[in-house]
């Protein structure tokens, strides 16, 4: 007579426990990647150079005229920002939107002794492709 043995448990949960964990394992590869570049859009748009181009821009009658107010800002910001204490650069593409149209706000500026010092801040209309300058 022959006894049966007990499976382990890898023997008895294996095929169940494989899927599982691949899909755990690239539901959370997935999760981070969510949250990096979240948290890298968090700090782009919470810098001051993007938030004073964005105040520039909703504040100027010529976008509100194009695009209408109230301006809103868009979520997918691009472009870079490097700031060395006192010291930095930043180009960006700031998307906006309002009632009426879509534009971008475009910066380039530069830190020096704290200072952001704006070399082009343009608003460009999306369906014109009309340039506004906002330092004139």
């Amino acid at each position: 007579m022959t006894q049966q043995q007990d499976k382990n448990w890898w023997d008895r949960n294996w095929k169940w426990f494989v899927p599982v964990g691949c899909l755990g394992a690239m539901a959370l590869i997935v999760c981070s990647i969510s949250i990096m570049i979240f948290l890298v859009f968090s700090i782009i748009k919470s810098s001051d150079v993007c938030k004073d181009a964005f105040t520039l821009a909703k504040a100027h009658p010529s976008v509100q005229a194009f695009i209408g107010a109230p301006v809103e800002e868009g979520t997918f910001i691009s472009g870079n920002i490097n700031i060395n204490g006192a010291s930095g650069q930043a180009d960006l593409a700031i998307p906006i939107s309002g009632p009426d149209g879509k534009a971008t706000i475009y910066a380039v500026a530069s830190k020096t002794a704290g200072i952001w010092e704006y070399s082009i801040l343009v608003v460009e209309i999306k369906e014109s492709k009309q340039r506004i300058d906002l330092l004139k």
